[in-house]
């Protein structure tokens, strides 16, 4: 078929399926709601089907959502200069050092002396690696980190597909690991105290979480896994010393992973720095273009930042920001109220549905911050564990694996240009499954009997 004809279908197929959806839901939501889910159904069947360029389609909400009375040209255009944006800005910059000065060979060929030289070790040891550095950083922060020492380890197209995607998955399975790991993990504490509730403890959060994380990292690096077998990992020479520039960015690195778990807060025990982590992460960022470092030039290396990732995370917080200025996030969460009467295990089941495929159109954060209240007072009314339910709902949100809207470690992997979106779809709607599956059956069986018994 002709490109401009595919073109044209696909852009078709994308008006069809926003305007189906649009149909369904003024059914159970106001005209406005009833625009915004035709709006994002319209937009994820054009990231879906790669109709247009994903930093085209990206900006479209600044022309929709206005022009459908959703939200105005203002409210839509100040989510692209977000706050987070800038972190990862400065984690992009860091990541073009690294790949310039060729320091990435010199980290892989570490990670492959520890680990056997196969696909599935390397893509277990990737997880790991990310799991475990998620917990005590920021999982957007460990993805910028890591995604481009991945990349170069292989030049198979399926093995880069797939070290990527353990590499950003495995950033949102081990966020969870610790209540400072990812932000919906303080909301609940937050929640939690703003209700008189006792708060649950940093150790006892590790041990309740650890399982579910250890059988999440499995089951990924197994799934990813699947079609490798027999690949080879070729190996390439390596000279001893590191050159003065690689060392430059070397400590670099050091110094700022350093800063970044220093100025983590470790309640009760430690407050943290309270400085910003976009403001660290850019300003490492732009310590490459000073000097004594002088790494990055501004004319040579400003292409390699790839902007269409930040218009997609734009986008992302449009349509946070849309959901709750139209009130849908409260509407969908009312329809919670209605569930009471369901059986406990079927209620957290659906509870653990809702959130997880909720949270791929619109911030966790943003979610779980309009949820949990409701989720407080209807497991209240019910009757249940209240604190179950809530942890429940908190984790879910953070185990979003289909879309790159859905959590900043899946845009970024989208950002390596390893992973189109049909591929985390595909890899993200099992993952998905799983892990409502794992935090119920976890929830029921081991936190029930005896942390809620």
């Amino acid at each position: 078929m002709d490109e401009g004809k595919k073109v044209f279908k696909n852009v078709l197929i994308a008006i069809l399926i926003g305007g189906i959806v649009f149909f369904i839901g003024t059914q159970f939501f106001t005209l406005t709601q009833s625009s915004l889910i035709g709006s994002v159904a319209f937009l994820v069947a054009l990231w879906t089907n790669e109709a247009l360029p994903l930093g085209v389609v990206s900006l479209m909400p600044i022309i929709l959502f206005p022009a459908l009375g959703i939200i105005s040209t203002k409210e839509t255009t100040v989510n692209y200069a977000h706050p987070i944006i800038y972190l990862f800005l400065g984690g992009f910059l860091l990541a073009i050092a690294v790949e310039k000065t060729k320091l990435h060979i010199r980290i892989t060929d570490k990670i492959l002396n520890i680990f056997p030289s196969t696909p599935r070790a390397m893509i277990l040891s990737l997880a790991i690696t990310s799991g475990l550095l998620s917990s005590i950083l920021s999982n957007t922060t460990t993805t910028l980190l890591l995604i481009t020492i991945a990349l170069f380890i292989t030049d198979n197209t399926q093995l880069k597909l797939r070290f990527a995607l353990a590499i950003a998955y495995g950033a949102n399975i081990g966020g969870i690991l610790t209540p400072i790991g990812t932000p919906p993990n303080l909301i609940l504490l937050g929640i939690m105290e703003s209700h008189n509730m006792e708060a649950i403890p940093f150790f006892q959060w590790m041990v309740m979480v650890a399982p579910l994380c250890l059988i999440m990292i499995v089951a990924m690096s197994w799934l990813l896994g699947i079609g490798v077998k027999g690949v080879e990992i070729s190996r390439e020479a390596v000279v001893d010393k590191l050159t003065a520039d690689q060392k430059k960015v070397t400590y670099v690195l050091l110094a700022l992973i350093t800063l970044l778990i220093f100025n983590a807060p470790i309640k009760p025990y430690w407050d943290g720095l309270g400085l910003s982590e976009s403001g660290i992460l850019l300003g490492f960022g732009l310590l490459m273009f000073l000097p004594p470092f002088n790494i990055l030039e501004w004319l040579e290396d400003h292409n390699k930042i790839p902007y269409a990732i930040i218009m997609l995370f734009g986008a992302g917080f449009s349509i946070a920001k849309a959901f709750v200025e139209t009130g849908l996030a409260d509407e969908i969460a009312t329809y919670l109220l209605d569930m009471t009467m369901l059986p406990p295990l079927i209620l957290l089941f659906s509870i653990a549905f809702i959130i997880t495929f909720s949270t791929e159109i619109t911030s966790n954060t943003a979610l779980i911050s309009i949820m949990l209240p409701v989720i407080y007072s209807v497991s209240e009314q019910a009757g249940i564990n209240t604190v179950l339910f809530m942890m429940v709902a908190t984790l879910c949100a953070s185990y979003a694996f289909m879309l790159p809207i859905a959590t900043p470690p899946n845009a970024i992997a989208m950002s390596s240009g390893a992973v189109r979106v049909k591929d985390m779809i595909r890899y993200g709607i099992i993952l998905n499954l799983l892990g409502i599956f794992f935090i119920v059956m976890i929830a029921e069986y081991f936190w029930k009997g005896v942390f809620f018994n």
